[in-house]
């Protein structure tokens, strides 16, 4: 083992700070564990930052990384696909190891760099990129995968979590909570990513790959997001004993391509996963013969983030820089909607007091405020929307039970 391990950051916004940050200050902490030092080598950013003590360490060419054989790990926390992709690609094939918290790129990409990375004899590590500070993939690997596992399933977006939960305890529409939370800093300027259930997408693709060896597209993956909660839908949850929660869904098959979806879902209140509040995320493994287990924590923040980030760099220290990932991500062109379709559900559904009659042809019907609340028994997802077609249905809400 070398005396120092040399790492570059690409990107110096919250989680990069917050990575040089863990770094520099458990500088002691690190050396006594890994047995070797850890040293920033370069900072990419497009950015100066003059009043940073770091500010000598910025580049704003990657050639500069590339070119210092003494880089061995490359920390690329920029985010987005591109130049995330380029950059990751050109430092894999030059034999540095490389760890992300980009769920997007890996998502795309993760294939394509785990490849790549067994080729050159370097690690591809992106704990961060799935839960944050949650560390799900290693004990996934490491203490769960020699189980037969049935369901990943998650809440994988603080920024959601922390909406639906507004909306249930304030009482607040989900307009108010969004301007709350970016107020907060929990939601971006544009939280399309977050709203629509696509960053939850990302992840959840990710976790499947881990589970079940299929990387499927994310364009595959039936993705509902949030925007349709309404306040009625919440009453009825409440009525009921039940909580809303955008989840993210992988169900192994017995044989062929997983179930994979992410959608919001009525909970009962006495499961875990209806007690994540708030910013936090949860990822729930069923397994057999383990049963249920699940990782909790911080989904996002720069300290969250940058612990699994730096946490990703000790086995690569510890086995000098060995792939742990070189199966279970195998891409999939077979689309994995068909099987969506096929899975079956109980149904809340939201009508109109006028729809009274074909209301009551679908299932169990309960007042909601002025609305009509159906629950349905188990149907299949196609089966319901043919029922809907066919009584000429236009649901206010449509929202599944797990």
């Amino acid at each position: 083992m070398k005396d120092k391990h040399r790492v570059a950051i690409l990107g110096f916004g919250v989680v990069g700070g917050g990575v040089a940050d863990l770094i520099i200050n458990n500088r002691a902490e690190l050396c006594s564990y890994l047995g070797c030092e850890v040293e920033i080598a370069h900072i990419l950013d497009l950015r100066d930052f003059p009043e940073s003590p770091l500010s000598h360490l910025v580049t704003h060419d990657f050639g500069d990384i590339l070119s210092d054989e003494s880089v061995d790990t490359v920390i690329e926390v920029m985010g987005g696909e591109h130049p995330a992709y380029e950059y990751s690609s050109a430092a894999l094939a030059a034999g540095k190891s490389v760890i992300t918290s980009n769920k997007e790129v890996v998502a795309l990409h993760g294939d394509e760099f785990i490849r790549l990375a067994a080729q050159a004899g370097v690690s591809y590590r992106f704990e961060a990129a799935v839960g944050g500070g949650i560390p799900v993939i290693a004990p996934l690997l490491s203490s769960v995968r020699q189980n037969k596992i049935r369901e990943v399933r998650g809440i994988l977006n603080g920024t959601t979590n922390y909406i639906l939960t507004r909306m249930f305890n304030d009482g607040v529409d989900l307009s108010t909570a969004l301007k709350d939370a970016q107020a907060r800093g929990y939601a971006e300027a544009n939280p399309a990513a977050d709203i629509e259930g696509i960053d939850a997408a990302r992840k959840i693709t990710i976790l499947t790959a881990l589970a079940t060896d299929v990387l499927p597209s994310v364009d595959e993956v039936y993705t509902e997001g949030i925007t349709g909660i309404r306040e009625a839908d919440v009453r009825l949850a409440r009525k009921i004993g039940h909580e809303i929660k955008l989840v993210g869904r992988c169900i192994a098959g017995e044989a062929g391509l997983p179930t994979v979806c992410v959608a919001p879902f009525l909970i009962p209140g006495d499961s875990p996963l209806a007690t994540v509040s708030g910013v936090y995320n949860a990822v729930e493994v069923i397994a057999e013969p383990l049963g249920n287990v699940m990782f909790y924590g911080q989904g996002a923040g720069a300290g969250a983030t940058a612990s699994a980030v730096v946490g990703d760099l000790i086995p690569i220290i510890s086995t000098g820089g060995v792939n742990p990932i070189a199966a279970g991500f195998n891409r999939v062109s077979e689309s994995v909607r068909p099987n969506f379709d096929r899975l079956k559900s109980r149904f809340y559904l939201a009508f109109d007091g006028a729809d009274e009659k074909i209301a009551s042809a679908l299932g169990e019907v309960i007042e909601n405020g002025g609305e009509i609340a159906v629950l349905t028994e188990k149907i299949a997802e196609a089966d319901m929307q043919q029922r809907l077609s066919t009584l000429g249905a236009k649901p206010l809400s449509v929202i599944r039970f797990i």
